[in-house]
């Protein structure tokens, strides 16, 4: 069996619903019906860091984007950025085809479309000096798994 060479990049919370701020779970464990359409499609996942858990762990309490938009904030998710445009790079030197990014609508750090989360913002900025460039779409901050219905565009 051969690999199809496709890869897609989520937010962390996508497979990974223990890191949102405690009581904000929108499903258990991950958005599995969201991962079953990628899966589908013999998509590759890659499940990017998480900033705002490393940064203020588990027990942290929500703030906005300007409350995250610091110095520090920024230089981490800088950091968080860069092995994964070295992996872009190297995947897209190889043939593969990076199908997209999933960010979390309204995320003071992972939303991709609206008011660009800190996180993105530096790894779009990151991305755009390496000349790499992808489709972005974000989960709405509505969707509940099981309750509502979502589908990714850019598969």
């Amino acid at each position: 069996m051969t690999s199809n060479k496709k890869i897609i990049y989520v937010a962390h919370c996508v497979l990974n619903q223990n890191s949102v701020l405690n009581g904000w779970e929108r499903a258990k464990g991950g958005f599995n019906k969201i991962l079953k359409q990628i899966l589908a499609e013999d998509i590759a996942i890659i499940q990017l860091p998480c900033p705002e858990f490393t940064y203020l762990g588990e027990d942290r309490q929500p703030m906005t984007k300007e409350e995250y938009d610091t110095t520090q904030y920024r230089q981490l998710c800088l950091e968080l950025s860069r092995p994964i445009v070295t992996q872009m790079k190297i995947y897209q030197e190889n043939g593969y085809e990076l199908k997209g990014l999933v960010g979390i609508g309204d995320s003071p750090t992972c939303d991709t479309l609206g008011k660009k989360g800190i996180f993105m913002e530096e790894l779009y900025a990151l991305m755009s000096e390496n000349s790499i460039s992808l489709s972005w779409v974000d989960i709405p901050p509505d969707y509940v798994e099981n309750e509502t219905d979502f589908i990714i565009s850019i598969l």
